[in-house]
């Protein structure tokens, strides 16, 4: 299968806040059927002891760790039993990962959110620091 070729898009990492600084939201979106509406956040660019993390770095771990917060699940996700006979893989709340091309970019009330399907979610995680390999030099 071959990429197209997407030089000039906007990648999901270029669009992303820190979790830590993101307002909650005066109304939430209705977001219809199968969709599910994540807020993608950075990686840190200082660790804990205040070594800064070169810009590449950081590219390369955002590159690495495409991850968001669950904002909203859509009223059918997760209903095709044939695609998923085991239920939900995520619910709003959890820590997502997801393709670096995937989803729709949008901005809402002032904060950048990704609008995936249900079926672009690779997996999710119990919290994003697991998938941090600065981790260990920042605590």
């Amino acid at each position: 299968m071959r990429q197209p070729l997407l030089a000039n898009a906007i990648k999901n990492d270029e669009w992303i806040d820190s979790i830590d600084e993101a307002k909650e939201l005066e109304e939430l979106p209705v977001i219809p059927g199968y969709h599910i509406l994540v807020r993608p956040f950075s990686v840190k660019n200082k660790t804990k002891s205040g070594i800064f993390i070169p810009d590449s770095l950081q590219d390369d771990i955002a590159y690495l760790t495409t991850v968001a917060k669950v904002v909203i699940v859509g009223d059918l996700a997760y209903q095709d039993t044939n695609k998923f006979p085991k239920g939900p893989w995520c619910k709003e709340g959890d820590f997502v990962c997801y393709g670096k091309h995937s989803g729709t970019k949008l901005f809402y009330q002032g904060q950048r959110f990704i609008l995936l399907f249900d079926d672009q979610i690779l997996m999710t995680v119990s919290t994003p620091k697991h998938l941090d390999p600065t981790f260990n030099l920042t605590h």
